[in-house]
């Protein structure tokens, strides 16, 4: 068992953990946070994204040994009592349906715009490409995305 401390939605956590551990499991089996999926396990889909120091990261990918010292954001941790703008965007245009995805493309987009809040319609579609959505065809979700940009720069 390794002992690990990291921050996760703002919150410390400090475990011992086995060393091979994966991100996925440390969130979803230690700390009892369900918005993280399991797509694929390969890296691959995308539903297990969380953003890790402000870049995004597939947890399942990830070692949790890895991750001392660093600020993890789950889904649960983008909004309070609250919707966040992304979140409200995506619920406006209908760019849920399934759901599955949903939690890894707020996160890949919140990352996309706390790094560059003018990104252009390329670079959003660059920034959901390491997730897959059986359901959307994406342009709702592209769209959902240049809506919060905009909900964003009104704050």
């Amino acid at each position: 068992m390794i002992k690990v401390t990291m921050t996760v939605n703002g919150k410390l956590y400090t475990r011992e953990i086995p060393p091979m551990m994966r991100l996925l499991d440390f969130i979803r089996d230690e700390l009892k946070l369900k918005g993280t999926k399991e797509g694929c396990g390969e890296g691959e889909c995308g539903a297990c994204t969380v953003i890790i120091d402000g870049d995004i990261y597939n947890s399942c990918m990830v070692l949790a040994t890895s991750c001392e010292g660093k600020r993890i954001t789950t889904i649960e941790g983008i909004s309070g009592a609250e919707l966040h703008p992304i979140q409200e965007a995506f619920l406006e245009v209908n760019a849920v349906q399934c759901g599955y995805c949903t939690p890894g493309m707020i996160l890949s987009a919140k990352a996309l715009l706390d790094k560059n809040i003018n990104a252009t319609e390329k670079e959003m579609k660059e920034a959901i490409s390491g997730n897959l959505c059986r359901c959307t065809g994406y342009q709702k979700i592209i769209e959902a995305v240049k809506l919060a940009q905009k909900k964003l720069k009104k704050r």
